[in-house]
């Protein structure tokens, strides 16, 4: 009887914890392929493959830009 009460309290935790993070991951407005694409040239990043380091795109400089404390 009590091994039947951990294993519902395991299946039912562990749907609750998939339904919030998949509620959660919905509403952060991630687009598909953002964790897949190299957003800036750093140790083991290459997005062109040939090894060279391409430009960032502008808007993350101005992102960077702004992280300086003045």
């Amino acid at each position: 009887m009590r091994t039947a009460i951990w294993v519902l309290t395991v299946v039912v935790g562990s749907v609750l914890a998939g339904l919030l993070g998949y509620a959660t991951s919905s509403r952060t407005g991630v687009e598909p392929g953002y964790f897949e694409a190299a957003e800036a040239g750093s140790y083991g990043v290459s997005a062109g493959g040939e090894g060279g380091v391409e430009e960032l795109d502008p808007a993350l400089q101005e992102y960077y830009e702004n992280l300086k404390v003045e």
